[in-house]
């Protein structure tokens, strides 16, 4: 109980800074438990992109002490506070702090992640594209879904093009799998 009381006080002091907008962090922390529950048992490493004010990555971080975390986050401020938190929990130990464009991760590491994680990153074209990039193969991308995603959010040739493959929607989350696709 420590330890998560702990972390709401870590995300409150982000809130503070403007890089968490939830009014409810006890909600917010319960949509992140949704990631937490969608990881994949094998995972060892995870990308959060646009990792903000640490929703959901700073939460999979404490959740998953096994995981291997790179918090993705190219606005310097934003990610000078994640690097705080990370030391404020912990976890410094294994949790890392790109305070660059997701394009310059990708050149550095591509296919070098299990899961990479989503939420309010950018539209699902751009999310798919990136989380492609990082992904190794079999590699699953967890998203958030809006309340009521509308039909075709998804698009299948979307999804063709970035070779991921639609597992469904587990609680709040959507998951994609990084696969081979057979040639056409």
């Amino acid at each position: 109980m420590a330890e998560f009381d702990h972390l709401l006080e870590v995300l409150a002091v982000n809130r503070s800074h403007g890089s968490v907008g939830e009014k409810s962090l006890l909600d917010a922390v319960g949509h992140a438990e949704a990631y937490v529950s969608a990881l994949p048992e094998s995972a060892v490493s995870l990308a959060d992109l646009g990792s903000g004010g640490g929703l959901p990555g700073l939460v999979i971080a404490v959740r998953c002490p096994h995981l291997r975390v790179t918090l993705i986050e190219r606005r310097s401020n934003r990610a000078d506070q994640l690097l705080r938190s990370v030391h404020a929990l912990g976890i410094a130990d294994r949790v890392v702090v790109c305070a660059q464009d997701v394009s310059v991760v990708v050149e550095r590491m591509p296919g070098a992640f299990d899961v990479v994680s989503a939420r309010s990153f950018a539209a699902p074209e751009i999310t798919a594209r990136w989380a492609s990039a990082l992904l190794r193969l079999g590699g699953m991308l967890i998203v958030s879904e809006p309340p009521v995603a509308s039909l075709g959010r998804w698009p299948a040739p979307m999804l063709e093009r970035y070779a991921l493959s639609d597992l469904g929607t587990r609680g709040a989350v959507r998951c994609f799998e990084h696969v081979v696709l057979a040639p056409s």
